[in-house]
């Protein structure tokens, strides 16, 4: 069963247990993803479905950083109820001390000394993290620090 045909599933099944805050961002994700399906013009893979379920985790924290700014705590815990749904079709994400490991050896690997090489230490961590599903700007915030920032 491909990840596409799982969030079907499970939007219907949550339809019929009538689980409304699951079903409503059951139906998001299946809204995002039609539309990512109309811009590319066929069938996404299940690559493809990650990297849009990604995207949307990552909306959904910049807007949970906006609305704790904001004093909103009851948005901002809708947001976070739906960020629980949609990782658990993503892949385990890697821990501080994975990223931490992957960051420690790219920058051994590399030979990167300043933050002016972070861009390539960045880019070189994910793709030795790739699959993990690393937040990014957890992996940031730990090569600013490895790198002296």
């Amino acid at each position: 069963m491909t990840l596409r045909e799982q969030i079907i599933s499970d939007m219907t099944a949550s339809m019929k247990a009538q689980d409304a805050p699951r079903t409503s961002t059951l139906r998001m994700v299946k809204a995002a993803m039609m539309n990512r399906q109309i811009e590319k013009g066929g069938e996404l893979d299940d690559e493809e479905m990650t990297k849009l379920l990604r995207s949307l985790v990552k909306q959904r924290r910049d807007s949970v950083e906006q609305y704790e700014k904001g004093g909103r705590r009851d948005l901002a815990d809708k947001e976070n109820a739906e960020i629980t749904v949609i990782e658990t079709y993503l892949p385990q994400a890697a821990s501080r001390e994975e990223i931490e490991m992957a960051v420690t050896t790219v920058i051994a690997e590399s030979g990167a000394s300043s933050l002016k090489e972070m861009g390539k230490v960045m880019k070189a961590t994910q793709a030795a993290l790739a699959g993990k599903n690393a937040d990014g700007r957890t992996v940031s915030e730990i090569v600013k620090a490895k790198l002296g920032g």
